[in-house]
């Protein structure tokens, strides 16, 4: 049994000076979800070492010779796939368990389908931001410790997020706050060498790149089943669970729409066009389901304009489920999605379809026009059940004749997709400290800090500054003492005598300069080596506000310390039993996406517990 649908009380914040964020559930919590999900992760090493058994076991059928050695290579091979076809169907059994993701409530209510969150491994960000600190940026690596640490804490919560509110905040935190990790650390020149695995959700197959394009995207596709499970989640026997579910559902279809619109060609299957396309579909057919719940939940009354209004909602029901029926009937995606869902598609298209007939039929034959009835209304609405009439009948005349009413025995509120709203999640950079991100990011390139000692001439620098955060030297007299010391003119400021200036305003540093009188004045300023930021390739254009990423790498993974062999790569396949065939992929240069959201300046943390201590050992959310 899963936890009962609690009030939307938030997870206890952890205080973060200027920011929060939320801590992640407790893994081994005994709840109904938390079990699923373990099982779908022991699932998912299982298929990695099956993945693994077979792309050795091709690569010694191409390299054997031995008519014997091959013929045994093949008998070893043919285990392997039936090996992995179970796996399969065990993973596709734990899609199937909707149950577990219900609401609880005694009253029968029909079910409705969330998805599994996909799992990853762990990522050690410590070693490779650390170098690139000291090398790209020219700091002390270790004034970053606390950063980088909350940066891993803040991932290893996203983990086990709560289904609430709260959990969706958390992802959403963490994409974000990826937004600037990857202008400050990931240029587009190069690879960072963090390699980030994900597994996909409906096939187990682990995908492996070190982009960290895949960290993204994966964030945004848990983002959007973890809105489905909130959805399932919701009591439908009240009109307020009604209208969350409902929200739930319109929300999770409008992340996985902004994920298939953001980013194409991922190389993990449940995050390509073709199945993110069916997802939403699905998401939306189950919000148009709530609408006709919310119709029926007061009661169905034998009354004409109720009967219409029902029947419309019904028939707009069965509609948008045989359309999902038939996108899951069609290559590439019945391969890979469970069978069970295009099942319950295909069995509420004819049940609600159905109900639209039955409720349509008690209309016209219980309701005959009576002398005094708004005709003009009753018409109105009786046309409207209707795309088109049968010749020789009129919704008048049918309404009026009792024969023609036996003849023949669409929705008032048509879901739409809910677009995610990130800029209404806070989330402060956790690498504030190396300045603003608009000048200090991977993307340019700066001399090492080099120290000016210098003195003011009766009161006079021998320079102006201009800009804001940071500060530049401008109009330099080149017989001042501070251009004699080594100061150029477009330099940045950092620091005056060990005091960060990289956030500080003209007029600040103007104030603090002038402090100091004639006194011997320490400063410290970079140059930038190149003017311009890299641009983007072709490959990718600009989409919703991200750029549209037309390829991801994904490198195989060939040993369980995730070591991996860079001219190996997985292809993206169709069917189960094709993973592990390897083909070339053209590598795309990383995206520049950053979050709308305000920057602060930067102040001194307290390191926060480490990663285990980030669960809340009361939580049963999870």
């Amino acid at each position: 049994m899963t936890d009962a649908l609690r009030p939307a009380a938030p997870q206890p914040l952890e205080k973060k000076d200027d920011g929060y964020f939320r801590k992640g559930c407790n893994p081994l919590a005994q709840t109904g979800r938390s079990k699923l999900q373990n099982q779908r992760a022991a699932l998912n090493q299982q298929i990695l070492k099956a993945v693994r058994m077979r792309t050795g076991a091709e690569n010694l059928l191409k390299a054997a010779t031995n008519h014997k050695v091959r013929e045994q290579v093949r008998l070893e091979l043919s285990f392997v796939n039936s090996d992995l076809q179970m796996l399969k169907e065990e993973l596709e059994a734990l899609n199937i368990s909707v149950g577990v993701y219900q609401s609880t409530e005694e009253t029968f209510t029909i079910p409705l389908i969330p998805l599994g969150l996909k799992e990853t491994k762990d990522v050690d960000f410590s070693v490779v931001l650390k170098d690139f600190i000291l090398e790209h940026y020219s700091e002390d690596s270790y004034l970053y410790e606390d950063d980088i640490a909350d940066l891993m804490d803040l991932r290893q919560a996203c983990r086990t997020p709560s289904r609430d509110e709260a959990g969706v905040e958390l992802l959403m935190s963490y994409f974000l706050q990826l937004g600037f990790v990857e202008s400050r650390f990931f240029p587009p020149t190069r690879q960072m060498g963090i390699l980030f695995t994900w597994y996909d959700s409906l096939t187990g197959v682990p995908v492996s790149q070190q982009n960290l394009l895949l960290e993204k995207a994966s964030i945004l596709f848990n983002i959007g089943a973890l809105y489905t499970q909130i959805g399932t989640r919701y009591n439908r026997q009240t009109p307020a669970g009604l209208e969350g579910a409902m929200d739930a559902f319109q929300k999770a279809a409008g992340v996985l729409n902004y994920l298939k619109e953001t980013f194409t060609h991922t190389p993990s299957y449940d995050m390509s066009p073709a199945m993110l396309s069916v997802l939403v579909k699905m998401m939306l057919a189950q919000a148009q389901e709530i609408v006709f719940e919310k119709v029926c939940l007061p009661g169905i009354q034998n009354e004409f304009f109720m009967l219409v209004k029902v029947a419309q909602e019904a028939a707009k029901v069965g509609e948008v489920y045989q359309q999902l029926h038939a996108a899951m009937s069609q290559a590439p995606v019945k391969e890979n999605i469970p069978y069970s869902w295009a099942s319950v598609a295909c069995v509420k298209a004819h049940h609600y379809g159905a109900l639209a007939h039955y409720f349509v039929a008690t209309l016209l034959i219980d309701h005959q026009l009576k002398p005094g009835a708004d005709e003009d209304h009753q018409e109105k609405c009786l046309s409207q059940l209707y795309d088109l009439m049968p010749e020789g009948l009129t919704p008048l005349a049918t309404l009026k004749d009792a024969g023609q009413r036996r003849q023949l025995a669409k929705t008032e509120q048509e879901v739409e997709i809910i677009v995610p709203q990130f800029s209404k999640v806070t989330a402060t950079d956790f690498f504030q400290k190396l300045g603003p991100l608009s000048v200090f990011s991977a993307n340019k390139r700066w001399t090492s800090p080099r120290s000016i000692h210098f003195t003011a001439e009766e009161g006079d620098l021998g320079f102006t500054l201009r800009g804001n955060s940071p500060v530049q030297v401008y109009f330099l007299d080149p017989y001042c003492s501070a251009a004699l010391a080594g100061v150029k003119e477009g330099d940045y400021i950092v620091s005056i005598q060990n005091v960060d200036c990289k956030w500080l305003t003209v007029s600040e540093v103007m104030k603090l300069l002038k402090s100091f009188g004639e006194d011997d004045i320490e400063m410290k300023v970079v140059s930038l080596l190149d003017s311009t930021s890299s641009m983007h390739n072709k490959c990718a254009t600009y989409s919703v506000g991200m750029q549209k990423t037309y390829s991801m790498i994904c490198l195989a993974i060939d040993d369980d310390d995730d070591k991996t062999d860079k001219t190996k790569k997985i292809s993206k396949k169709l069917s189960f039993l094709s993973w592990g065939t390897s083909k070339n992929r053209q590598k795309s240069a990383s995206t520049l996406s950053l979050p709308s959201v305000g920057v602060v300046r930067p102040h001194v943390k307290k390191k926060l517990p480490a990663p285990l201590s980030l669960l809340t050992s009361d939580s049963s959310l999870y």
